[in-house]
């Protein structure tokens, strides 16, 4: 659903407005976020004339070139992200930082959005620019995502308890969580990369560099967390092959114990099925019957042998 909103200050406290017009006539140092969530590109003019910036357009916002990720200008900072979504498909978010004004332009309902409100209008002391905003974003957005890989890490231990036998389904899991794991990898170094230019960006404001350091600390940890998943499921795929082995020796197994069974039968059947003319046996009244006895007796003692070394 399209929505626009701007969060400016006013007697010490922030208030919310939805109102372009007045958005104008408000002096611009009160001005400290302004959210675009899917609006029309008549809106997007609008604010471009009005705070003298370029908004991206979404083919932008994806490129995963460093330049395009993060771009800083003389008075302005331009940071492209991807926020995942529940259904672990990429949202791309992209920043603007201007005059101490954040703009976020996005397409999507983030959770990590409605959870920063509540806390800018819990404590609005704390956030006296854009910059402080948009770090608050952040961090909640590093919360989500440790959530989320905190799934991730309770899917591959419910996976790792359930695996039993070697199946079809049970390695697509493996690869699925694997794929989710790669996806979310890719994520947090994107973040990384944004933070670490921000540190060497003479635009933030020096007090913020410590929230910012905390937060490349929070995110070698979920990298150092999404390390040993990868681990885990690694050893889950060898754990997998280890029983598609053992089922396939299984198999070798029956099918050389059936053929070493009837290997005597076989050869007795052979020996009597050949047509020489001399062959004393053709007239035994009771060949028949001995030599089915024979067969009989051959494949049940080798059964039984097999059975007493624990082969079967």
């Amino acid at each position: 659903m399209p929505e626009f909103k701007f969060f400016y200050q006013k007697e010490g406290l922030i208030r919310i407005s939805r109102n372009l017009e007045f958005l104008k006539k408000i002096p611009t140092g009160q001005l400290l976020w302004i959210d675009l969530n899917d609006v029309d590109e008549e809106t997007e003019s609008q604010l471009e004339d009005f705070l003298k910036i370029y908004i991206q357009e979404e083919e932008e916002m994806i490129e995963i070139e460093t330049s395009s990720r993060y771009i800083e200008t003389r008075d302005t900072l331009v940071v492209n992200a991807n926020f995942l979504l529940k259904t672990y498909e990429k949202s791309p978010v992209s920043f603007i930082l201007k005059n101490h004004i954040l703009i976020s332009v996005r397409s999507e309902d983030l959770g990590s959005f409605t959870e920063t409100v509540k806390k800018i209008f819990a404590n609005p002391e704390n956030y006296p620019t854009g910059y402080h905003v948009f770090l608050s974003l952040l961090e909640t957005r590093i919360e989500f995502d440790a959530d989320m890989i905190e799934e991730i890490t309770q899917e591959i231990t419910h996976l790792s308890n359930s695996i039993r036998e070697a199946d079809e389904d049970a390695l697509m899991e493996i690869k699925n969580l694997q794929e989710k794991t790669m996806m979310f990898r890719e994520n947090i170094i994107d973040k990384q990369r944004a933070i670490s230019n921000m540190l060497r960006s003479n635009l933030v404001p020096h007090e913020l560099r410590s929230k910012l350091t905390i937060l490349i600390k929070d995110i070698n940890s979920l990298l150092e967390h999404i390390r040993f998943s990868f681990d885990r499921l690694d050893y889950l795929q060898d754990t997998f092959l280890g029983l598609v082995n053992i089922e396939q020796n299984k198999i070798i197994k029956i099918f050389t114990i059936v053929s070493v069974l009837f290997m005597p039968p076989t050869l007795i059947a052979s020996i009597y099925g050949m047509n020489f003319d001399v062959m004393p046996e053709l007239h035994w009244k009771w060949g028949y019957g001995l030599s089915i006895f024979f067969m009989l007796a051959s494949a049940c003692g080798f059964f039984f042998f097999f059975k007493k070394k624990k082969y079967i």
